[in-house]
């Protein structure tokens, strides 16, 4: 297993735990292939309204989902130590570096701020704790890491539009560069997504040693914040999109 997906698989683990204790144990709570239209304004349009400005990174924290939007759930902040720089990862080619953000929860196309947070589906149990099955359960549970980027001007247009042709450019696969190791993707292949103004999804195989790992990427913008999706599993294969999590993202969002 390459270094990049082990340590994201080594997170999930450790995120799987934390919010299984903080569930179950009672401790405290704190696109289509293309379904996204193309919505950039016209020029008029652009010269006769005003520049779109970043928001801040402490306006995104306002706007990122929390664990009262997410009902069934547990949301935790990301750690410092667990946001990766856009720098350290990138791609064998060049276009489909902005996947290779997006699934490392980096915000594509550099935003002026961005806010990270993790969720994960926690299991219903009968009493206060959970058997040793479904804590089993929940670590192969899926995990989502959502990122929300803001953007000066078209920055989150162009950072879409980048999205789009790396789903095209790179379907057949790409070498992911992280952590000065290579992680084969084998596939890239389109999912049906609606949110926000446009939006995009996939499915990503990764080839571990062999074996596929399959994940999901999903990625929407409303107005000049992109707000992406990525979701992996260390039971190997996540099935569905993470549509309760895009949906409470996007309400927030307006």
């Amino acid at each position: 297993m390459r270094t990049s997906l082990r340590s994201a698989a080594v997170a999930t683990t450790a995120v799987s735990l934390a919010l299984l204790v903080t569930a179950c144990g009672g401790g405290e709570k704190d696109g289509d292939k293309g379904t996204g239209k193309d919505t950039a304004p016209s020029a008029s349009a652009t010269s006769a309204a005003p520049a779109a400005k970043a928001l801040s990174a402490a306006e995104l924290e306002k706007l990122i989902v929390e664990q009262a939007d997410l009902p069934g759930h547990q949301v935790q902040k990301a750690k410092a130590t667990d946001v990766v720089k856009a720098d350290s990862v990138s791609a064998d080619k060049p276009s489909c570096t902005p996947l290779a953000h997006a699934m490392s929860s980096v915000a594509p196309g550099g935003p002026g701020a961005s806010a990270q947070r993790k969720t994960i589906e926690v299991p219903k149990t009968e009493g206060a704790s959970a058997s040793p099955k479904e804590a089993l359960g929940a670590l192969a549970a899926p995990v989502t890491s959502v990122t929300l980027g803001s953007y000066d001007g078209q920055g989150a247009q162009e950072a879409f539009a980048s999205l789009k042709t790396a789903g095209t450019d790179c379907a057949g696969g790409f070498t992911l560069l992280g952590g000065g190791e290579k992680t084969k993707i084998s596939k890239v292949a389109p999912e049906t997504v609606s949110a926000g103004e446009e939006a995009l999804a996939w499915t990503v195989t990764t080839d571990m040693d062999g074996e596929p790992f399959v994940t999901k990427l999903v990625v929407f913008r409303k107005g000049n914040t992109l707000a992406s999706f990525s979701t992996l599993s260390l039971g190997g294969t996540v099935e569905e999109l993470p549509k309760a999590v895009i949906d409470a993202q996007a309400a927030k969002l307006g």
